[in-house]
């Protein structure tokens, strides 16, 4: 028996195919995975990559539908868009998951802990005695602390606020003016028409001038780390439960952390890839029946 696991998101779709046992025999990856903007692009995409890791596991692409699979997308925590999804794919066993449960799931196994995901924006998920609980992942406009996106944003403002006088200028505040031409209106122009991902360009900016000694720097990143623990600690998790932070700003934002904080942080055990794999094998190689619909096995 072989199953498929599939992390789908904005950039790109990532396909694996294994065996019950969650050893993989073939990877691909092909183009954007976005159900909420694109749902034929990424039928498309999924199907591409589906295909190529089949072609790169030497297996014989008849066997396709017959093989249970697990995708983990971006945008499936929407029943709608994933129940749209579900009606085009020609899988006889199917579920579809969010890319944050199958993170959880590559981070942690399948036991209780917890996730925080740093990037552009930020999301925490938790799982104790089999109970899922979400937190965060509102978005950039009224969400996200501790993200890339809001660190950018933050940076912004801290130049502004500099530039009427309201708080001390630094090296840094001076470096972003610098790029704007001296011109704060030129920041606010950037800002009108700017998305969450644009803002966090400036965000390596920031943690490169925190180890300067930049205090502009020392104060955005220390709003940041407290927003983060915040979160940690909302959870509610027992201190023996593990945790990890993933995403590009955790290697930056992990170690800042208070002690009682990185004591508890683990490395995770594989990506969020291997996750859907992993959950593919258990719940399909276990032959698990479970009710039809989105989050629940589709049987034939």
């Amino acid at each position: 028996m072989m199953v498929l696991g599939i992390d789908g998101g904005g950039t790109s779709c990532r396909a694996a195919l294994a065996t019950a046992q969650s050893q993989i025999i073939g990877r691909a990856k092909a183009g954007p995975a976005n159900i909420r903007t694109d749902l034929d692009g990424a039928c498309e995409n999924i199907m591409a990559a589906v295909s190529q890791a089949f072609a790169n596991a030497g297996q014989d692409p008849a066997r396709i539908p017959d093989t249970p699979i697990v995708l983990g997308m971006a945008g499936a925590n929407i029943a709608a868009y994933a129940t749209r999804l579900l009606a085009r794919l020609p899988f006889h066993q199917c579920r579809i998951e969010t890319d944050v449960l199958i993170a959880l799931e590559g981070a942690i196994g399948a036991g209780d802990g917890a996730i925080g995901i740093l990037g552009t924006g930020s999301h925490y998920l938790a799982r104790q005695s089999g109970q899922v609980r979400h937190l965060g992942g509102w978005g950039f406009a009224v969400g996200d602390q501790g993200s890339g996106a809001r660190i950018g944003r933050d940076l912004l403002e801290e130049t502004l606020l500099a530039y009427d006088g309201i708080v001390p200028r630094s090296p840094l505040v001076g470096a972003v003016l610098t790029a704007h031409h001296d011109d704060p209106q030129e920041i606010v122009e950037f800002t009108k028409a700017a998305r969450p991902r644009d803002f966090g360009t400036f965000a390596p900016m920031v943690f490169d001038y925190l180890d300067r000694g930049d205090p502009t720097a020392a104060r955005i990143v220390r709003r940041a780390v407290a927003a983060v623990e915040a979160s940690l600690d909302a959870l509610g998790l027992a201190n023996a439960t593990p945790r990890c932070l993933l995403g590009g700003l955790a290697t930056l934002i992990g170690p800042r952390l208070s002690a009682r904080h990185r004591e508890r942080l683990v490395p995770p055990l594989q990506d969020a890839l291997g996750g859907a794999v992993t959950m593919a094998a258990r719940l399909f190689g276990l032959e698990r029946s479970m009710s039809d619909g989105i989050g629940g096995l589709i049987q034939p």
